[in-house]
């Protein structure tokens, strides 16, 4: 399931996740819009430690097996911004540890294996999504500027020649004195 996250400047948000020894977890990450497109993100166990530290990233896919019960914490941090908010889009997958002791049919792990599989088809076309926005919010703020842009060029070529038809008319101009 995918969430979507507004961290506004010079904020962070922690989420938790409770797992049990040989759970595995996976968060991917990506930032959708927001100054230049970069969070800081970590995960640690329950004892506080990092397992992962991403500084500065736009996209991220962070996967751990827990080697010990308790509460595992995930945060994406955008303190290092003083102006820019940032949305973010995430997916956290689990798999909660069923010991194969042979009791497991063949077709119960392909199943699983193709889950996993899918699970990474839907989390990588969410990311196309994501980056298909921000591109064609990108092409459209730069259609906007080279339309004004071109507003004011042509703005300044009618001044222009308005003035060289002013001064060009006084130079002919015969100057009669009495």
């Amino acid at each position: 399931m995918g969430h979507m996250i507004e961290l506004t400047a010079a904020a962070k948000e922690c989420f938790f996740e409770d797992l049990h020894v040989n759970d595995k977890m996976t968060v991917t990450y990506q930032v959708g819009a927001g100054g230049n497109l970069d969070i800081d993100f970590w995960l640690s166990d329950p004892q506080g430690l990092a397992l992962r530290k991403d500084l500065k990233s736009s996209t991220g896919t962070i996967s751990t097996t827990a080697e010990v019960d308790g509460r595992y914490t995930y945060c994406f941090s955008n303190e290092m911004s003083t102006l820019a908010d940032k949305l973010v889009s995430f997916n956290v997958h689990g798999l909660i540890y069923v010991e194969d002791d042979g009791t497991i049919a063949p077709i119960e792990r392909e199943i699983r294996d193709l889950a996993g599989g899918l699970q990474a088809v839907k989390d990588e076309q969410e990311y196309i999504v994501i980056r298909e926005r921000v591109h064609r919010d990108t092409a459209e703020s730069t259609n906007s500027r080279v339309m004004w842009w071109s507003i004011f060029q042509g703005i300044v070529l009618v001044a222009t020649c308005g003035w060289q038809i002013y001064y060009l008319q006084s130079f002919f101009e015969v100057k009669r004195n009495y």
